[in-house]
């Protein structure tokens, strides 16, 4: 049996209304996951947006997304980061933990170990503000589920290729 891997995908589309539905419509349609999904413009004078999809699969499936989006209309180009050579992926996270006594003095202790920011603090609570990769984020939130983690935003992975390649 194959076996599943995590993609990271950037799409160059053009900035109208719509586009973004055709393309989760795309993976919903044929039963494709989406684990992360980030939309931005990046290019004021050619209208155009930057979406960055995470998803799971065979590599026949990862194939298959590929050409299905290559062939949507708005679409200008298809890029796998996963393969196309070393690229480099961030998230960002705020995340809120409600504590008091020896669990918010650790809160804070692995936050500056986690090179966390506070954004916000009251008596009882902290709001952190933590950018890395999508496992340091992951390690970070598991290990504040026992200090009071109340709530955690994420703003889903960006990735761009390393080097003088560009989408």
């Amino acid at each position: 049996m194959e076996p599943i891997r995590s993609h990271t995908i950037a799409v160059l589309v053009e900035n109208e209304a719509g586009v973004l539905a055709r393309v989760i419509g795309l993976f919903s349609g044929r039963g494709y996951n989406i684990d992360s999904l980030t939309v931005a413009q990046v290019e004021d004078s050619r209208q155009l947006s930057r979406i960055t999809i995470v998803t799971s699969g065979t590599a026949m499936v990862i194939e298959q997304i590929k050409a299905q989006l290559d062939r949507l209309v708005p679409v200008h180009k298809v890029a796998d980061l996963t393969v196309d050579g070393p690229s480099l992926e961030r998230e960002l996270a705020l995340i809120k933990v409600v504590s008091t006594g020896e669990k918010r003095v650790e809160s804070l202790r692995l936050a500056d170990a986690f090179r966390a920011r506070v954004l916000d603090s009251t008596a009882q609570s902290f709001v952190f503000e933590l950018t890395g990769s999508t496992a340091k984020i992951n390690a970070f939130t598991e290990l504040m589920q026992g200090l009071g983690l109340a709530e955690v935003s994420r703003t889903g992975v960006v990735a761009i290729q390393r080097g003088t390649g560009a989408l």
